[in-house]
């Protein structure tokens, strides 16, 4: 049974050669943790630099967490939506600038839906500015044991100076947990609902493997499919952080081997910790994006269980198909357990226990935010409305200005159809009138009518001369004779 578990455990971790023209191989960061103990039961790269995209908001919410927990706010704080917040792109819930929503209401919607738009109002109105929030973001993770980390945004779009470890994120887990118990249900909302609408949480394994309790899910091209995910079983706490993966499904099934084989092996006294694990030789990220966004396929999107990369032709994963076996402190075994992402094709994980939606608002309370709402939607219905009216005003201008084109053509066509010379006849001179040109016809049809039989016996050849008929002749005498005996 062991052997089974090490076997599916490293599956492909991403292994990728031949990164932007370089021979070196890049492995894809991992690390499990026992959260009591904070020891180490398997680690992989865990310290190398790496994209961590949403896996951001994480940070994000420890710091507005504490300065929540030092009375500088209250989680029903009101954060307004400022116009640079609504223009982040998705994911995004996409709120109009001056929109307010609670502190508590904006966490849930960051660590559920991902949007980005809210993250980036976290940090506007606790910072003061992005830039102060990330100061903020700086100082607490140097605080809390982070050392790999930079911060430059809370939402952890794009930004080629951001960079964490799997390490760092195993120790901001673990901090979550032991700082803000009272907060542990934020981290495994199925679902959130916002009027009519449902979302699901973009963690593939909430609801999907037994005992998963949280906690985030990131993705951009440059990252990959990332993870911190937490799993709990007989009151023993495990933390997996997985980086790097090519599609929502495989970081998943990959996360999901792991908790499988961290439950099975207990730390024991040799283990590291976190904080013993050495540093690494990479001084900056590697960028993922030729090997996760290939052009010729369609867009990776980070939705959960529904999420996976279309498949390629073949022979397409083997960018992913080896395993460096970056591992510590004697961990040789599961270095040895090389398989590809071939191999994770014909599995999944069960279907996706249904949705337990929690309410989330904009305003000050769920009975503002339905009216909110409800005037966003009916404003949202009259502008739809509008748009069609003008797009079915325009179409029926187009129309009228091409018939009346049409009917201008034909005008013009007609008049110089009555303006145009007969093509068989010459015009008139100016002095001639209708009599003449009448009596020239007339005078001119019987000549031509007596032109044809001469021009007939013109065009015959010449006979000879017929003999004189003896009989034919004295028939008129004949004739004479009778008639002088009748008088």
């Amino acid at each position: 049974m062991l052997n089974r578990v090490l076997g599916r455990v490293i599956g492909a971790f991403a292994a990728l050669a031949a990164l932007a023209g370089s021979a070196a191989a890049i492995t894809a960061p991992i690390v499990v943790v026992e959260v009591d103990s904070g020891k180490v039961i398997y680690s992989q790269a865990a310290t190398d630099p790496w994209y961590p995209a949403s896996i951001t908001k994480l940070m994000t919410t420890y710091v507005a967490l504490d300065l929540v927990r030092q009375g500088k706010i209250s989680r029903d704080s009101l954060l307004t939506i400022s116009p640079a917040a609504a223009a982040e792109p998705p994911s995004k819930m996409g709120f109009k600038p001056g929109t307010q929503l609670t502190l508590d209401n904006a966490l849930k919607i960051i660590m559920v839906k991902s949007a980005n738009d809210v993250a980036w109002a976290v940090g506007e109105n606790l910072g003061g500015s992005i830039e102060g929030f990330a100061d903020m973001m700086n100082e607490t993770a140097r605080r809390i044991g982070m050392r790999e980390s930079r911060w430059y945004n809370p939402n952890g779009l794009p930004e080629p100076r951001q960079w964490t470890s799997a390490r760092d994120m195993a120790i901001l887990a673990r901090a979550l947990m032991r700082d803000f118990p009272e907060a542990h249900d934020l981290f495994n909302i199925s679902a959130i609902q916002y009027g009519k609408y449902v979302m699901a949480n973009h963690n593939g394994l909430l609801g999907r493997y037994a005992g998963a309790d949280g906690m985030k899910t990131g993705f951009i091209c440059s990252g990959g499919f990332n993870v911190v995910a937490s799993a709990t079983r007989s009151g023993r706490r495990i933390v997996a952080v997985v980086m790097g993966q090519p599609s929502a499904r495989e970081r998943d099934l990959k996360t999901a081997d792991l908790f499988d084989y961290g439950f099975s092996q207990s730390a024991g006294w040799t283990a590291p910790t976190l904080e013993a694990l050495p540093a690494s030789s990479t001084s900056e990220p590697p960028d993922m994006r030729p090997f996760i966004c290939d052009r010729k396929k369609p867009m990776p999107v980070d939705e959960g269980q529904g999420a996976i990369t279309a498949g390629g032709p073949p022979g397409s994963d083997n960018a992913f198909s080896q395993l460096l076996g970056s591992t510590t402190h004697g961990q040789a075994p599961l270095a040895l357990a090389t398989l590809n992402s071939a191999n994770l094709r014909g599995r999944s994980l069960p279907p996706r226990a249904p949705l337990q939606p929690i309410a989330v608002w904009t305003g000050s309370n769920p009975a503002e935010g339905a009216a909110q709402l409800a005037a966003d939607e009916e404003a949202a219905k009259n502008t739809r409305a509008a748009k069609i009216a003008a797009a079915k005003q325009k179409r029926e201008a187009a129309r009228e200005a091409a018939n009346q084109a049409k009917a201008e053509k034909a005008a013009k066509q007609r008049a110089a159809a009555v303006t145009a010379p007969h093509p068989h006849k010459g015009a008139l001179p100016a002095s001639a009138s209708a009599y003449t040109a009448a009596d020239a016809k007339e005078k001119k049809a019987p000549a031509k009518a007596a032109a044809k039989p001469a021009a007939k016996a013109a065009a015959k050849p010449d006979k000879p001369a017929a003999k004189p008929d003896p009989k034919a002749a004295a028939k008129p005498a004949a004739k004479k004779k009778s008639a002088a005996a009748a008088e």
